[in-house]
């Protein structure tokens, strides 16, 4: 059975690979913190794509009756916090994500796949 956070998640998920999101990785933080369910790491290639990426996750997310708790780093381009909640979306500029590679700091979370209709 699909959880209300999956859903979400799957939504933030089809929203940044509609905007050509690179390297979408969702991590399940939920035994580890309890800021959140789920993290969801990728990248664009430039400052426009990372905010045309956050712009399509916060539409998407408004569309289907989500609250966006708020976004930090949009007007930079390098690093934006897309707060949903109980999934919490990074979307790095790809120079950005190498730097800080979020993915080691969680490395205890599980990678995990989230597929099927949103």
């Amino acid at each position: 059975m699909v959880t209300a956070v999956e859903t979400l998640a799957k939504l933030a998920v089809k929203a940044a690979e509609d905007k050509k999101a690179e390297n979408i990785v969702v991590m399940d933080i939920s035994k580890l913190s309890v800021i959140a369910d789920y993290f969801i790491v990728c990248h664009g290639n430039n400052e426009r794509q990372v905010q045309a990426i956050v712009t399509e996750i916060r539409d998407q997310a408004h569309k289907n009756g989500y609250a966006v708790r708020g976004i930090e780093g949009a007007d930079e381009g390098r690093w934006v916090l897309v707060d949903l909640k109980d999934v919490v979306v990074h979307v790095f500029h790809r120079e950005e994500r190498d730097f800080y590679n979020i993915e080691r700091l969680w490395s205890d979370a599980p990678i995990v796949t989230l597929t099927g209709q949103v």
